[in-house]
């Protein structure tokens, strides 16, 4: 079977855990627009999973894939951008969705990504609103969370401020 040849590349010494066969896993990536403001949407209200939140782009990992593929096919998929470059490894998570769904990990990345940044193509089935994020607007991703429930907020802020 050939290498898989990402259009991505990933920048050195950028970590990449390996899940266990056992595990559910989730990626989340960190956009950043050229004013280094930080992209987020709003998860619809009628979302099983967190709903009428802010999140940032990304999703479950599918079977077979790797997280920096499950990461380029989720910010294709929620914004019709391109995943350019991996820059930085943010972290491991885990955590429990309020879907009975079980434990999670997630891998978050901070991002750089190709594609008119002005006009995500969001999945208006899953998604109510964007906007782009700094230290002036971040108390926004607080919204309808409760206090212990920023893992969005606080991964934003690490990043913008």
């Amino acid at each position: 079977m050939p290498a898989h040849n990402p259009s991505y590349t990933v920048h050195r010494g950028v970590e990449v855990p390996d899940p266990a066969p056992d595990e559910i896993w989730t990626v989340g990536a960190v956009i950043l627009d050229r004013h280094g403001r930080a992209f987020a949407q709003k998860r619809s209200p009628d979302r099983r999973l967190f709903p009428d939140t802010w999140d940032i782009v990304g999703g479950h990992v599918e079977a077979g894939e790797t997280l920096l593929e499950a990461l380029a096919r989720e910010v294709e998929e929620e914004t019709g951008w391109r995943l350019t470059h991996v820059r930085q490894f943010l972290g491991t998570t885990t955590w429990t969705g309020d879907d009975g769904g079980g434990l999670r990990h997630e891998a978050d990345y901070l991002v750089e990504v190709d594609g008119d940044l002005d006009h995500p193509t969001l999945e208006w089935s899953k998604h109510s609103a964007h906007d782009w994020f700094d230290a002036g607007n971040l108390a926004r991703l607080k919204e309808n969370r409760s206090p212990g429930e920023f893992l969005i907020h606080d991964l934003v802020a690490r990043v913008v401020t």
